[in-house]
C-alpha cells in the first residue's frame, strides 16, 4: 500500500525553524520525484521545492529559495524540508507528493500520490 506521511509541523515563533519529514511506505522513493507544497486558508496550493531521486536534481520556487531546503535520506526512504527564518505568512498545511521519475517535470509535474499534510503555524 502506497503511503506518504508528513510530520514535523507545529507552532513556531517568527524567525524560528522547523524540519518537515515525508516518510514513504509501500514503495521506494529511489525512482520518484518528490515535491513539497503548501496551502494556506483561502489560498491556492503553491509549490515549494522538489527533488528527482533518480539524479538528485532539486528545484525551488523562486520565492522559496534561501529559506527552504529539500533533502532526502534514501536509507530512511524519507524526504525532508528544512524551513528557516519562518514568517507568519508561512502558516499553512504542508504536503508532500510523488511522481514517477520518468514523468518528473519539476514543480509542474502531475503528481501521483499525496500525503495528508502537516500543519505549520508561525505565530508569536
Amino acid at each position: 500500500q502506497v503511503q506518504l506521511v508528513e510530520s514535523g509541523g507545529g507552532l513556531v515563533q517568527p524567525g524560528g525553524s522547523l524540519r518537515l519529514s515525508c516518510a514513504a511506505s509501500g514503495f521506494s522513493l529511489d525512482y520518484y520525484g518528490i515535491g513539497w507544497f503548501r496551502q494556506a486558508p483561502g489560498k491556492e496550493r503553491e509549490g515549494i521545492a522538489c527533488v528527482n531521486s533518480y539524479d538528485g536534481t532539486t528545484y525551488y520556487a523562486g520565492s522559496m529559495k534561501g529559506r527552504f531546503t529539500i533533502s532526502r535520506d534514501s536509507a530512511k526512504n524519507t524526504v525532508y524540508l528544512q524551513m528557516n527564518s519562518l514568517k507568519p505568512e508561512d502558516t499553512a498545511v504542508y504536503y508532500c507528493a510523488v511522481v514517477n521519475w520518468e514523468r518528473f517535470r519539476g514543480l509542474r509535474s502531475t503528481w501521483d500520490y499525496w500525503g495528508q499534510g502537516t500543519q505549520v503555524t508561525v505565530s508569536s
